[in-house]
């Protein structure tokens, strides 16, 4: 689906990856210029990456210049392979490549048994250019404005701005419908959540939920999600209650509101526990 001028968006559901959807639970896409292709993420199993090679080359007669993965995450990269071709270079923060290494293992020794794909070691490619702080890309007649953001989502997180249309393509940094999953730091989250919300985009593409919102109000469900699951935290190690009991009576009317929260919450709040209680 076209939601710019230019920046086309595959909405993936709201589903724990299996061996029927194959992982292939993201939002992915690509942006065109009047030079080259970018994709960003490429998908959640290789056949999603030659899918979305067949639809980029339906829509635009250009090459595809660039792959960019915005975390580490399976849904995101798995399609890469597929793009692995003369004249493209693969873009990520600069913590990705180690990501991609220290999870590989278990990648390759779980995408049959979980998601019925067959992944090989090829299918991993690292970043030949790796984004320290922001980056900016030409594509021709638009430019891409890279953000390399500290742990919150993923220690990997990565952001893109398109200038010419002012949509932010925030990925996993912003979840819609399916419950914010804290696989980095909540504290980092809000800290770089509160950033992106100062960025002057029009529009916004969520890692997961509609291909597109208005941007800050797009992000106002995560933010005050993220909110109470810090306060409570911090207020049950306050009173020196347990990890298990917050798992047990953290934000549990929240699940209304959320797609998988049951699949996700008691992790959220396991992970931002053991943050939080070091502070």
């Amino acid at each position: 689906m076209q939601v710019a001028e230019g920046i086309f968006v595959h909405q993936g559901r709201d589903e724990l990856p299996d061996t029927l959807n194959h992982g292939e639970i993201a939002n992915i896409g690509f942006v065109a210029g009047t030079r080259c292709v970018a994709i960003i993420d490429s998908g959640g199993s290789p056949e999603q990456g030659r899918a979305l090679k067949v639809a980029v080359e339906a829509l635009s007669p250009l090459p595809v210049c660039y792959v960019i993965n915005t975390h580490v995450h399976p849904d995101h990269i798995y399609g890469n392979r597929a793009f692995a071709l003369p004249g493209v270079h693969f873009v990520g923060h600069r913590k990705l490549a180690q990501a991609m290494s220290l999870r590989a293992g278990y990648y390759l020794e779980n995408a049959g048994k979980r998601l019925n794909i067959v992944l090989e070691p090829a299918d991993f490619i690292p970043p030949d250019i790796a984004v320290d702080d922001a980056l900016k890309l030409d594509l021709g007649g638009r430019t891409l404005r890279l953000t390399a953001h500290a742990a919150a989502h993923t220690d990997s997180d990565l952001t893109v701005y398109d200038e010419k249309t002012q949509t932010l393509w925030a990925a996993d940094l912003l979840f819609m419908t399916h419950v914010p999953v804290v696989d980095g730091s909540v504290n980092g989250w809000l800290a770089e959540l509160a950033k992106l919300r100062a960025i002057p985009a029009r529009h916004a593409i969520p890692g997961h939920g509609p291909v597109s919102a208005d941007w800050p109000a797009a992000s106002d469900a995560e933010l005050g999600y993220l909110e109470m699951l810090r306060a409570e935290i911090r207020e049950y190690i306050r009173q020196g209650k347990t990890m298990e009991a917050a798992m047990n009576g953290i934000g549990l009317s929240a699940r209304r509101n959320w797609q998988l929260f049951d699949e996700f919450h008691k992790r959220n709040i396991s992970t931002a526990f053991a943050e939080l209680e070091w502070e």
